[in-house]
């Protein structure tokens, strides 16, 4: 039994040590840092890394009738994670992620099950994103369409388009229902044009776009469930399923950087 456990633990310690740390801003897990209300409900969900100030992501009752409505709760199942109805988790902080479409890059990773998406704003079912709320909503944002087709974009704040050439969208499969899916977004570093890349279940990216990085960029509050702090119609633009893990860097992870990610959560 001894030779087994340390077998086992052989196998499960290389992750802890291959998952890249240099960057590493967000990782919110379900298994960890969970806070629930006497009703059961998320009131905040803890990072497990990064720097203080994007600590915490909590309950956003601004904009609801009920301000409980807008918490999510945990799923039943298995992986753990958390069920989003049309809800969101928010970190407060306006700054610490500005450099992500200011020139220094990102990768994000997300495991998340799909439910049929309720419609509110036409094809834009967010489960993460820190869009500035006005202005020209610059930022980075995950979403689905209303079929569950998944995509994602970054937005410059040089034009209000919903999608042009300074807001692409990168459009990847229609997911399936009923299961977890593996979802990475990569942007990569540098002024002038970069490059953006979805991956689906995958390590070859299955959608590109050159995206024109803007130095005066201002993105804004991190939310997971939601594309920003959307309090004028809170739940409109927020995505129907579970979030097992999402994790941000604020830089393009390498090739082999991001396989390790990918063979350690799979």
């Amino acid at each position: 039994m001894i030779l087994r456990l340390i077998a086992l633990l052989s196998v499960v310690a290389p992750f802890a040590a291959e998952l890249p740390k240099a960057g590493l801003m967000v990782d919110l897990d379900a298994s960890k840092g969970v806070t629930l209300d006497a009703e059961g409900r998320v009131t905040e969900w803890q990072n497990q890394a990064g720097p203080p100030e994007l600590r915490y992501f909590v309950g956003q009752p601004k904009g609801r009738a009920v301000a409980s409505s807008g918490l999510p709760t945990p799923s039943k199942g298995s992986p753990a994670s958390l069920c989003f109805r049309q809800q969101e988790l928010l970190c407060h902080d306006e700054a610490a992620l500005d450099g992500l479409i200011r020139g220094d890059g990102c990768t994000w990773v997300a495991i998340l099950k799909v439910y049929p998406q309720r419609v509110g704003l036409k094809d834009v079912n967010s489960f993460f994103g820190n869009l500035r709320n006005g202005q020209k909503y610059e930022g980075i944002w995950g979403c689905l369409d209303d079929d569950n087709t998944v995509w994602w974009g970054a937005r410059n704040g040089l034009t209000f388009g919903r999608f042009d050439v300074n807001n692409p969208k990168l459009v990847g499969p229609r997911l399936e229902e009923g299961r977890f899916h593996l979802l990475a977004g990569r942007l990569g570093a540098g002024q002038g044009v970069v490059l953006a890349e979805l991956f689906v279940n995958d390590l070859k990216a299955c959608a590109t776009a050159p995206f024109p990085v803007n130095p005066k960029a201002d993105a804004s509050k991190l939310a997971v469930g939601q594309e920003r702090d959307a309090i004028q119609h809170p739940g409109k633009e927020s995505f129907d399923g579970e979030i097992a893990r999402f994790l941000l860097w604020n830089r393009p992870l390498a090739d082999a950087e991001l396989k390790a990610v990918f063979d350690g959560l799979r």
